[in-house]
């Protein structure tokens, strides 16, 4: 069954520094990799973290099983 892209881009836009919506769509590496990033560095590290879910925001259109987002 197909993930809602307006509920991993929300994810991504509140919580995205933490990687729930990664862990949402499936990436758990990726979910890990920001989480630590955004923990180890005491939040420091956040805003680059939120840069890279505005990246995945515009880019990121399938889950971890190559299956498309829904509309």
């Amino acid at each position: 069954m197909p993930k809602s892209r307006l509920a991993y881009i929300l994810l991504a836009i509140f919580l995205g520094t933490l990687g729930i919506h990664n862990f949402f769509a499936g990436y758990t590496g990726k979910g890990i990799a920001q989480l630590l990033l955004t923990l180890i560095s005491f939040g420091f590290l956040g805003p680059v973290v939120f840069i890279w879910n505005l990246v995945e925001i515009c880019t990121v259109t399938k889950d971890a099983q190559g299956v498309d987002f829904a509309s």
